[in-house]
């Protein structure tokens, strides 16, 4: 879902709070360092002093001023490194440690937003979808072939095989992904499947439920107060590693949906951006519930995994019920 004021809020104060712990652990460093080698600490303060020097200096019109001061800075930060090394600290010990080097943990470069801003967005957009909760459980390490038989059996095993060699080169080459077929035959289980090893190699993977995207983007259209946020969140749909849409087909749909929809998978085709898409509708519903654009798009991008066999949650229902 698009940011709240409030969340926004909550990720800056995540990020002062950052930003406040590397000021005081620079500041421990250094009262650390100043109590073991006072000749440090002296060399600090004369580079305050010369600085104020050569600025007046500069004021004054004297044109080698200004390479002074650098040649004089630069002697004393050899002679501060080699105190450093000789004393058994390291020479960055007195160097800002940030979680994010790019941004300094501002969150903004110049006035765009930093990638890490915009994983701590994808991060609340995880919570508020559940991913990181379905992910602990819907994994490749409990993948089961126990519920299939016969022919369902057979294309599970193929949708398995599809789902790890995709895996395996999704960085080499562009792919799509369309589960469809009966209710609870582990369309969403392997689309989770694939997220979570795709995160785990530092892959960028959005996962909204068909009704929490077409939301996103509805409000990115027409809501003007939460417009703003919508659309950081509608452009990182678009430029993600990978957009996983579950469920197609149980949103409301309309025309806006079904332009919103080709328009998502038009701009991420455009860009060689992978897309999943889970949904129960038939591959004639398809057809019928959107448009003959749509259905092409789909048809003639896509490798189609069809999967059918009785609902795996109600056979673990009835598992658990007869124990």
């Amino acid at each position: 879902m698009a940011l709240t004021n409030s969340q926004y809020d909550a990720i800056m104060r995540s990020y002062e709070e950052k930003q406040r712990i590397a000021r005081h652990q620079l500041e421990h460093n250094t009262e650390m360092v100043y109590q073991k080698i006072p000749t440090y600490e002296a060399l600090d303060r004369q580079i305050a002093v010369i600085s104020i020097e050569q600025g007046k200096k500069l004021l004054s019109g004297e044109a080698n001023a200004l390479s002074e001061l650098k040649q004089h800075l630069k002697e004393l930060s050899v002679q501060k490194a080699s105190l450093l090394r000789k004393n058994g600290f390291p020479e960055n010990f007195l160097s800002p440690v940030y979680e994010c080097d790019k941004c300094q943990d501002t969150g903004y470069i110049a006035n765009k937003k930093c990638s890490c801003f915009r994983e701590a967005e994808i991060n609340l957009i995880y919570e508020q979808s559940h991913i990181k909760t379905l992910l602990e459980t819907e994994n490749f390490s409990s993948l089961s072939y126990d519920y299939y038989a016969g022919e369902d059996l057979e294309k599970f095993t193929k949708a398995v095989q599809i789902c790890q060699n995709f895996v395996k080169s999704f960085n080499k080459d562009y792919r799509n992904l369309f589960f469809y077929g009966t209710v609870g035959t582990g369309k969403s289980f392997l689309s989770c499947c694939i997220a979570k090893e795709l995160i785990d190699i530092g892959n960028l993977v959005i996962y909204f439920s068909a009704s929490q995207l077409f939301d996103i983007l509805s409000k990115s259209t027409f809501d003007k107060d939460s417009a703003e946020a919508a659309s950081g969140i509608s452009e990182d749909i678009c430029n993600c590693d990978l957009l996983i849409i579950d469920d197609l087909g149980t949103e409301l749909t309309n025309a806006f949906v079904s332009s919103q929809l080709f328009s998502c998978l038009n701009n991420r085709h455009l860009r060689k951006k992978a897309t999943i898409i889970t949904t129960n509708l038939s591959l004639g519903e398809l057809r019928d519930r959107y448009s003959d654009r749509i259905f092409s798009r789909i048809t003639s991008n896509y490798d189609i995994c069809k999967l059918t066999g009785r609902d795996i949650r109600m056979q673990k229902k009835t598992a658990s019920a007869n124990k």
